[in-house]
């Protein structure tokens, strides 16, 4: 994704470093419990970034790591954590990681452990914005990227599953409506705003731009819609 180079400390000066992955000096046992740094990570994306892309990703990421190794609650009190962290106030984030036993050796929640030994990572753009993320674009830049064809495309039946129902639906859309597009029906539908829903197929994240002919999707295949239950965040 990127690499790390440096941390901003809230007592010192920045500690350089050149991967992505953040190391300490081992100070004891493997594992040794370590207190959460007071430190931002610096470190610069291989493709820059706009807010909207990076809150994107690391919904992505929140969304689906449960899915593959862990506790969800566990990955529940590391987002937490996380939050509260780059947020500057780190005594709720280690009171949240002790709150749910998780132990981090180099004090950096980039690795974690629960009290039964379970590993846990969490991506550097999940803990901090990068250094050459780039504004968002005013909209009147390319007017045609989010404009919808004039002619939608052949009829097409798309099998939605909701993730706060688990209940599929059939959505009826146009081969040339776009995501977003596709996104407003389901809240003519179902009365869940756009910006609520993360459309997901064969694991991939469905950008808004993208048109449904070209995510190709097959026929009664699923297409998961991760509903947020969060607030709105402001624009």
């Amino acid at each position: 994704m990127g690499g790390c180079i440096g941390i901003t400390r809230s007592r010192s000066g920045p500690m350089e470093g050149s991967s992505g992955t953040v190391s300490r000096p081992n100070s004891g046992a493997l594992r040794k419990n370590q207190s959460l740094c007071h430190e931002t990570i610096r470190w610069k994306s291989d493709v820059p970034l706009t807010e909207g892309q990076l809150r994107s990703k690391r919904d992505e990421f929140w969304d689906t790591a449960p899915a593959f190794e862990g506790r969800k609650e566990i990955w529940d009190a590391l987002r937490a954590a996380a939050v509260a962290a780059e947020a500057m106030d780190f005594q709720l984030a280690q009171a949240i990681l002790d709150g749910a036993s998780v132990s981090v050796p180099n004090g950096y929640l980039t690795e974690c452990y629960d009290e039964w030994g379970t590993r846990y990572q969490v991506p550097i753009y999940c803990l901090s914005p990068p250094i050459n993320m780039v504004k968002e674009a005013c909209g009147r830049d390319s007017p045609a990227e989010w404009s919808e064809p004039a002619d939608g495309g052949a009829a097409l039946a798309l099998r939605l599953r909701l993730s706060t129902t688990c209940r599929d639906l059939e959505l009826r859309v146009g081969a040339r409506h776009t995501i977003a597009h596709c996104k407003t029906e389901l809240h003519a539908l179902e009365g869940i705003e756009p910006w609520r829903q993360r459309w997901f197929y064969g694991g991939k994240l469905l950008g808004d731009r993208l048109l449904v002919e070209e995510a190709r999707i097959t026929p009664g295949y699923v297409v998961q819609v991760i509903v947020s239950t969060e607030p709105r965040p402001p624009s």
